[in-house]
Order: C-alpha cells, then structure tokens, then sequence
C-alpha cells in the first residue's frame, strides 16, 4: 500500500471493495440490474474473505421516537463501511445524498457509490464522514 492511501480512514479496506466491485464489472460488463449486481459483489466478498452485511435494517428516530420507516443501505462492509450499488447512466446528487444519510445514521466514517452501468468502466466515489 503506498503512502498516500494509508493516510486514509479505512483506505485498505475501501480498496479491497473496490477491487472485488471492479472484478464484478469486468465479469459482468455494463447494461444488468442492480440486483444483479449486488448479487454477484455479495459473491465477490465472500470468496475474497471481505466480512459484509446486505440489506440490514436501520432504525431511525424523531426526537427520541422510533419511525416506522427504515433506511436499507446495500451493503455495509467491514462493519464501518456503507457501500451503495446503483446501475444508472451516471450519479446523480441524490445518490449522493442517499449514502451520505445511510453514513449519518450508522455513523459510519466511509461510504462508496458504485455504479456498475457505466459503459467504459466502473465509476465509484468515495465519501469520507464530516465527523472524521
């Protein structure tokens, strides 16, 4: 790992994501469903040893009350890394803003937006927590 990704909060791990997300698009190419898509990252993970959780629950509250409505990122990976998989022509600020909600209410210090429909190749971002 070079020096400039080690400086980072969960960068080894981030790469590692990335990487098996980027294996999944080489496999898979553009132009499938989403649900495609994070079936076979959800494969990925596995048979690269990368701990995650799929669709998990998120509780959220008002003013000390729970809400009937949850929030379900689709992956959280690491434990402390929300991963949100989109198939879309390009992201778009409320995919954005979608991730930065799901960092909010796991407090979680690193997100990534992964879109695999891209015709060129994989395009992800990476969102760093402004409590870091």
């Amino acid at each position: 790992m070079d020096g400039f990704r080690s400086r980072e909060p969960l960068a080894e791990e981030g790469y590692r994501l990335v990487g098996a997300a980027m294996e999944v698009y080489n496999e898979k190419g553009a132009g499938l469903t989403e649900q495609i898509y994070q079936e076979c990252l959800e494969i990925e993970l596995h048979l690269r040893g990368i701990p995650y959780d799929s669709f998990r629950e998120l509780r959220t509250f008002y003013k000390g009350r729970e809400l009937k409505k949850r929030y379900i990122p689709d992956l959280i990976v690491y434990e402390r890394i929300i991963a949100e998989l989109k198939a879309v022509k390009s992201l778009e600020p409320e995919h954005e803003s979608q991730l930065l909600n799901y960092m909010h209410l796991t407090h979680s210090p690193v997100g990534y937006l992964l879109n695999f429909s891209c015709k060129s190749d994989l395009q992800w971002k990476r969102f760093l927590s402004g409590a870091l």
